[in-house]
């Protein structure tokens, strides 16, 4: 028979057994301050833990990692990073957020943080540099504002008729504006017209869509964000009520019923942060660990949600396709 370990209750605090006491405070911790919705976050995960595997730590039995999640509010980021920062987490982990690691840049200049940013972390201060990072932070590169180009090119391959594009943005966001110069730069290199939407909340984005009505755009693109990323059913389904065709940051979009994304490889981000995680545990400077950029992308198409629009998705497209949704 195992023994049995209680918990019991002294002066109103919770009293663990002197064992688990002990092997918990001989545990490094990790934070994991995520922007985006905590169900994305714990589908991508397994990939983290994968990586940090390859180190050498399973969680729960030589390391701790905890979870705080601002839900797509990046006003909540500052307060769960101090939360991180007051309990002396070993590091702090921020993934797909530049908000969340400016927002732990701000807290603390000793503990070790791990980020992977969507646009170029130099242009936006979170290092000072990609090859020799300095200070306390190192991550991943993974370049998915910068991807609008290329977005807007598959969106055209679908609908080669159209003249004009609604593009939603989060004006608040810090990689808003450099995700949309390059889609607007684009869409002018082509001769679409583009009309930017703002949306900070959850009415604002119906505001948005109830421009559709009269205006009438022939595509439609939100500027990756976690918060618009964590509204992705609602505008989903309104894209689908006013019938626009739409291209989108990541693969949930396509899983909730949207038509297309186009986006990194977010299994692969989430490995490298593992790995990186790992190599500070076991004593390596952030400070020396290059900024790694990711190489890998998807293309994810949801032939259901084309039908209910009436295209027919061209075979070369269907043939490019890392994954199609039947």
């Amino acid at each position: 028979m195992r023994r049995r370990e209680f918990i019991t209750l002294v002066g109103g605090a919770v009293a663990w057994p002197v064992a688990a006491r002990a092997q918990q405070a001989a545990m490094p911790v990790i934070g994991v301050l995520s922007a985006a919705p905590a169900v994305i976050g714990e589908k991508r995960m397994p990939a983290f833990y994968r990586g940090l595997s390859e180190r050498g730590y399973s969680e729960g039995q030589n390391v701790t990692v905890s979870h705080l999640d601002a839900e797509g509010e990046n006003d909540r980021l500052a307060a769960l990073a101090a939360e991180f920062v007051r309990r002396q987490v070993n590091v702090i982990v921020t993934p797909n957020s530049a908000p969340a690691a400016l927002a732990v840049k701000a807290a603390t200049t000793t503990i070790p943080v791990v980020f992977s940013a969507p646009t170029d972390p130099v242009r936006l201060g979170i290092v000072s540099s990609l090859a020799r990072p300095g200070g306390n932070l190192t991550g991943v590169y993974f370049f998915l504002t910068n991807l609008g180009a290329k977005r807007l090119g598959l969106l055209r391959e679908l609908v080669p008729a159209a003249t004009s594009i609604a593009v939603l943005t989060n004006p608040a966001s810090p990689t808003t504006a450099p995700g949309l110069q390059e889609v607007q730069a684009a869409a002018h290199a082509v001769g679409l017209k583009v009309r930017v939407l703002n949306a900070s909340n959850a009415g604002e984005i119906d505001s948005a869509f109830a421009t559709f009505a009269h205006e009438r755009p022939d595509a439609f693109m939100p500027i990756n964000d976690p918060f618009l990323s964590s509204r992705r059913t609602q505008i989903v389904l309104l894209a689908a009520r006013h019938a626009v065709p739409a291209i989108y940051s990541n693969r949930e979009y396509t899983e909730a019923g949207g038509l297309m994304s186009y986006s990194t490889n977010f299994s692969e981000v989430y490995h490298r942060l593992g790995v990186y995680t790992g190599r500070i545990l076991k004593g390596a400077s952030p400070a020396d660990l290059p900024v790694v950029q990711s190489s890998r992308f998807e293309l994810i198409i949801n032939r259901q949600a084309a039908k209910a629009l009436g295209l027919e998705v061209p075979p070369m497209l269907l043939a490019r396709a890392d994954e199609v949704i039947e």
